[in-house]
């Protein structure tokens, strides 16, 4: 029961649902074509069928192209979570991320198995201080202890390129969390130091979008009052190490909350008119670089104009409860069929078009064990037992591939949904 516990204390369903604020415009911010301007909302049942978009027709299949062949993908990773009950050993849980050719995957603790089993491998990790750590490791001897532990015995056989320290701690039900993250990764960040892995490994942590007081239009970005204190602390030691800006963000949110002003569209990544901002012009045809951007503008603010901005967790739920609005195989496969896109262009936001956005796909796997609403449970690309979950579909990936960087530093593919991963 214990252990089952530690587990369940891993999840961040509650965090994520203080996120669904919406962040994006509404039916009332439409203001005539010169100005912003958005599509009307798709009917509540979600999108046109997969086979009108572009789905591949053949057996199901994951980021794939007509041929099975690969498709280079820059700047992305995916988020590995273990809070479920019967997911493949780390392993076979290698083997996948090796055959999609992932080279990027973050964890949510420093689970010896996981780190002792990437070993030797061309996968990169983010690994993860525990909330619950924090308040230990503000110590300088207890961090150089914690990464002395944690780190040091893996690095560099295992990839280790990132500490997180906590996760979306400004939002967390317990308040005194915020008190420590900074002295906490002062001292990480100074273990690190002493035993020469700085250069190698960075310290960050992962945020919560409802940071944000406002976040529409982009350049109205700010953080909350109740934050703003710690959040410069904190964004002087990003720009002190060089770190960057990471942030939770799920447009599905912001959809669910208000499907009759919300567009699907805008949401998904389908082609639509999108929104102006209406005091920079800059065009935005996606909610996701709408809400980084409004994170960097929320920097700018506080008087921080040079850290880098990345998305550590997004996602779209393909199954839900009743009024978990969108929460669909087709806008589960679509978004992130659509992100893909994205991402095989190197793009960056409309703010900083010349900075590849880096993300973080949530998640590889439907982790079953998950409290909360459906959806929880429901945002992997993978069953528990390494069956596909749903079919992305990419094969209109395949013509625009070409456009890809040679740079790029990930491909993903995967032929059919009778594909497990074998125990």
């Amino acid at each position: 029961m214990a252990k089952r516990a530690a587990r369940r204390r891993r999840s961040r369903w509650s965090s994520r649902r203080r996120c669904s604020r919406w962040s994006g415009p509404t039916m009332q911010h439409m203001v005539g074509s010169g100005d912003a301007e958005m599509v009307r909302s798709h009917a509540r049942s979600g999108v046109k069928p997969l086979s009108s978009q572009g789905a591949c027709k053949a057996a199901p299949c994951l980021f794939c192209c007509a041929d099975y062949g690969f498709l280079p993908v820059a700047s992305l990773g995916i988020n590995y979570g273990q809070v479920g009950s019967n997911l493949p050993p780390p392993d076979k849980v290698l083997g996948l991320l090796s055959s999609l050719k992932i080279t990027k995957a973050k964890i949510y603790d420093t689970n010896p198995q996981i780190l002792t089993t990437f070993a030797n491998s061309n996968v990169e990790l983010i690994v993860t201080v525990e909330n619950q750590m924090l308040a230990v490791v503000m110590d300088p001897q207890q961090a150089l202890q914690w990464v002395t532990t944690h780190i040091k015995p893996y690095f560099p056989a295992t990839k280790i390129t990132e500490i997180s320290v906590g996760n979306e701690v400004f939002t967390d039900d317990d308040t005194s969390l915020i008190g420590y993250l900074v002295p906490a990764m002062v001292s990480i960040h100074g273990a690190l130091v002493q035993l020469g892995l700085d250069k190698y490994i960075h310290v960050s942590t992962p945020n919560s979008l409802a940071i944000l007081q406002e976040s529409f239009p982009p350049s109205a970005g700010s953080f909350k009052s109740q934050v703003s204190a710690t959040m410069s602390q904190y964004l002087q030691f990003l720009a002190n190490t060089g770190s960057p800006f990471w942030i939770n963000a799920y447009p599905y949110f912001a959809y669910k909350g208000a499907p009759n002003n919300v567009s699907l569209d805008y949401v998904l990544f389908n082609k639509n008119p999108g929104m102006v901002d209406p005091y920079t012009k800059l065009h935005y045809d996606n909610m996701l670089y709408a809400q980084v951007d409004a994170v960097v503008y929320a920097m700018f603010r506080l008087g921080y104009s040079g850290i880098e901005v990345r998305v550590s967790e997004t996602g779209w739920p393909s199954k839900g409860d009743p009024d978990e609005t969108g929460a669909t195989p087709a806008n589960a496969a679509v978004y992130n069929r659509n992100l893909l896109r994205r991402q095989m262009r190197n793009e960056g936001t409309p703010l900083r078009p010349n900075t590849k956005l880096e993300v973080y796909l949530f998640a590889l796997f439907n982790e079953d064990m998950k409290p909360g609403p459906t959806s929880e449970r429901n945002y992997g690309l993978f069953q528990p037992d390494g069956t596909i979950a749903y079919n992305v579909g990419l094969s209109a990936l395949s013509t625009t591939s070409s456009t890809s960087s040679s740079s790029s530093s990930a491909s993903i593919f995967l032929t059919s949904s009778a594909d497990k991963v074998k125990s």
